[in-house]
């Protein structure tokens, strides 16, 4: 196999029979002819949608094909063959739609190749398909460098469908976004000029960032403004439940059906900002937050005595122990791991109430969450004084992926380490590091503000943006420092929202990714002066003294 889409593999590219992460040779082969297959489908789309056409059933399932392809969301490579299938009998439906709709019979010269691969069910045939369409082959005619910028745009997108998804569970949908995502799918293997696809990178960015701001408003149209809330990361006596991912509905829907059934149901993963949320906080079961940082993950499900949901991409490892207690949920498959189709939890709950629970109360341990762009920003006044005053001297951005790449002890240092005249902001699962430590107060000001999820970075670009016509300035000329760690494909699309609106001097670790070749590295240095990680101490003293 071929992988180089996340930073979690041996020498930056996988070339084993099975990558760090779990995912075989036959995953990773039918996950590339899935997104071959779905380049088909946006082709079709993207005419039919331009001629006024309704391509809804369209633009879901390639959302959907999209974000199964990400890292760690669907290891299941029969169901992966299955949705391929699937996507030839769309493409075909939509093919003759767009035919007698829009007139493309005219163009049929214009028509491209993977629009005609049909639905192949021998695997011996479909992997000589593969080896036509693969990296490796794309590298060997086009270049490591207009490869690595096409998979650079084709991640960001993939990065993008997982919050496209979260959204249109709430039926939030945005035909613009899904526009371009139709037409970037269908003409980025195209594109040769390493100019316009750098050019393509940063309106993929764009489009992330409206992506995220949909998304946004979906969980605070239904869930209410986050708040900031101390939460409890240490159990409590009784029957549990575990909730892992992303998706605030499945939650949700699961707190519905728990209540009044004497199961306490715990957060873990990039689900523990919902606890800011006033319409899932109201449910009093819903009783904190269980685990740590991504190297404690396998420890923290072994020694859960209780059911387990994983409702989207948080865990790679083997599964094996967990079969008969570990159910997924939406897109989210692993073999050998039940599903739970249409949100019917039941046999969670089962489960739940089938296993020990705990057995006492553990010491009492907290965390905070909730700091939202609203609960921020409703401080603006006192924030502004603080700096003018010199008590509150820089922020720092801490946030990202986690994961077990030697470095990651990088980020709970510099969080650590901060002054204690600092604030520091954090987002995403890489807050595992450090989120339960004390930071303490500036004035009456916490010193440690949670965010929220990855796709919270809509958040904080509204932080940053509000702060800055405050003092009258831009992004680039507050006392803020921004270090991110990427892991997979929502990391890039977040890096390409801060490169398009111009944000400079990130730093960005544990290390870079492999499709960025060292030429376009070079590029994206010189224009954004994009930073590797270094020791804690130079990278503190550069941010205090040179911003």
């Amino acid at each position: 196999m071929f992988c180089y889409q996340c930073e979690q593999n041996m020498g930056f590219r996988c070339f084993s029979q099975m990558g760090v992460c779990g995912k075989d040779e036959r995953t990773a082969i039918m996950q590339d002819i899935l997104l071959y297959a779905v380049q088909g489908l946006s082709f079709y789309s993207l005419h039919l949608k331009a001629a006024g056409q309704d391509t809804a059933l369209y633009d879901a399932f390639v959302t959907d094909a999209l974000f199964t392809t990400v890292t760690n969301v669907n290891f299941d490579a029969d169901n992966i063959k299955d949705l391929y299938k699937k996507c030839i009998e769309l493409r075909n439906e939509a093919a003759l739609l767009a035919v007698n709709k829009t007139g493309l019979k005219n163009e049929t010269n214009k028509i491209p190749d993977y629009t005609q691969i049909p639905y192949i069910e021998n695997e011996d045939a479909l992997n000589n398909v593969w080896k036509e369409v693969s990296i490796p082959n794309r590298r060997m005619r086009h270049g490591n460098i207009v490869t690595g910028l096409q998979e650079l745009v084709l991640y960001g997108i993939k990065g993008m469908s997982a919050y496209l998804k979260h959204a249109s569970i709430f039926a939030y949908d945005n035909d613009e976004i899904m526009f371009y995502v139709h037409k970037t799918i269908s003409n980025i293997r195209s594109i040769m000029d390493s100019g316009l696809l750098l050019d393509e990178a940063l309106r993929t960015g764009a489009m992330n960032l409206k992506a995220m701001e949909l998304l946004d408003k979906a969980h605070t149209e239904n869930f209410g403004h986050p708040e900031p809330v101390r939460l409890r990361t240490t159990p409590v006596k009784g029957k549990a439940i575990l909730v892992s991912g992303h998706d605030l509905k499945d939650l949700y829907e699961l707190l519905k059906q728990t209540e009044g059934k004497g199961i306490n149901v715990y957060t873990h993963g990039e689900m523990l900002p919902a606890h800011g949320y006033p319409e899932l906080a109201k449910f009093s079961h819903l009783v904190g937050n269980y685990g740590g940082a991504w190297q404690e993950q396998h420890s923290d499900f072994m020694n859960f005595p209780g059911a387990i949901l994983m409702t989207t991409n948080c865990i790679q490892y083997p599964l094996d122990n967990y079969s008969g207690r570990m159910f997924t949920c939406g897109l989210v498959r692993w073999p050998g791991i039940k599903h739970i189709e249409n949100r019917d939890f039941s046999e969670i709950i089962d489960s739940a109430l089938n296993s020990s629970g705990f057995e006492y109360d553990y010491p009492e341990q907290f965390t905070t969450t909730g700091f939202a762009r609203n609960a921020v920003l409703s401080r603006t006044e006192e924030i502004i004084n603080l700096v003018k005053s010199g008590d509150l001297k820089h922020f720092f951005l801490i946030g990202g992926c986690d994961g077990a790449r030697p470095g990651r002890n990088y980020y709970t240092e510099m969080a650590l380490n901060a002054p204690k005249d600092t604030v520091v902001m954090t987002l995403a699962c890489g807050k595992y590091r450090f989120n339960k430590h004390e930071f303490g107060k500036i004035g009456n000001l916490q010193r440690f503000m949670d965010i929220g999820q990855c796709n919270d970075a809509y958040s904080a670009v509204k932080i940053a943006s509000a702060l800055a016509d405050e003092f009258g300035t831009d992004i680039n000329s507050l006392p803020l420092t921004i270090v991110l760690s990427w892991y997979e494909q929502k990391a890039v699309a977040i890096l390409l929202s801060l490169l398009h609106l111009g944000i400079k001097n990130i730093r960005l670790g544990p290390s870079f990714p492999a499709f960025i070749e060292p030429e376009v590295l070079q590029i994206l240095i010189e224009k954004y002066n994009l930073m590797f990680n270094r020791s804690v101490e130079e990278d503190l003293d550069a941010a205090i003294h040179t911003v």
